[in-house]
């Protein structure tokens, strides 16, 4: 079922407000320009695609908590509020970013903050957690090991172990957030990170199999069922 048209507009509108010169200079180091220019519509379009999916997966007035939320999570962000009349608390630390995107949304029912995720207060039914625990940026080795471009003449596995231990760290501390039965919504190379968390503690999880394509990370994402038994 599509979203509503007052949805629909509301996020049209932040597309259309959105600083898109800046945006370039913040996620590419250098033709950030071209790179908007090809992905501003396939964004808009295949956010709004899941916005759609996920709907059919929430209850209303619950809460989420989005982790690394910027662009592509604009109208998921607007579905949860205007349409389904949730809350929500966005985290981005890319303070520049947040600025932005907050211009652009002035006047609806969210706002971004720059901040960990994990500073998060409550509880929560929703996780996004998407492209945040393989950020090639913030864990270089781990995100080259996840996504099969770890060279084994450079790689550092003494730089690895770390960063693993701080993406456990932060694993845990979002996904201890989650109520059971919750949603969380991730990419499929994070998969292993949720189920091994949720294993750890003993708690149910059920990972859907279908996927859905994104328009800037280059890996899918996918639903995981907190306190629910896989089929």
């Amino acid at each position: 079922m599509p979203l509503q048209p007052a949805t629909l507009q509301s996020i049209a509108r932040i597309f259309n407000s959105l600083d898109y010169h800046a945006l370039g200079a913040i996620y590419c180091h250098e033709g950030g320009d071209a790179f908007w220019e090809e992905r501003r519509e396939p964004c808009q379009k295949l956010g709004i695609q899941l916005a759609e999916v996920l709907r059919d997966r929430l209850p209303p007035s619950g809460r989420s908590l989005y982790v690394g939320a910027g662009v592509a999570e604009l109208p998921l962000l607007a579905m949860e509020t205007l349409e389904m009349h949730r809350t929500v608390k966005a985290y981005n630390l890319r303070t520049d970013e947040v600025a932005l995107l907050n211009t652009a949304c002035a006047g609806l029912p969210f706002e971004f903050q720059t901040k960990d995720a994990r500073e998060g207060r409550g509880s929560f039914d929703h996780l996004w957690i998407v492209s945040v625990l393989n950020d090639p940026e913030c864990f270089p080795e781990l995100g080259a090991l996840s996504s099969g471009r770890a060279n084994p003449v450079t790689f550092d596995p003494a730089s690895f172990a770390i960063e693993r231990q701080a993406v456990f760290a932060l694993a845990a501390g979002c996904l201890e957030k989650v109520a059971s039965p919750g949603l969380v919504t991730t990419s499929v190379e994070e998969i292993p990170w949720i189920t091994n968390w949720c294993e750890r503690q003993g708690v149910a999880c059920a990972v859907e199999d279908e996927d859905y394509p994104t328009a800037i990370v280059a890996d899918p994402i996918c639903f995981i069922r907190i306190g629910e038994n896989p089929r």
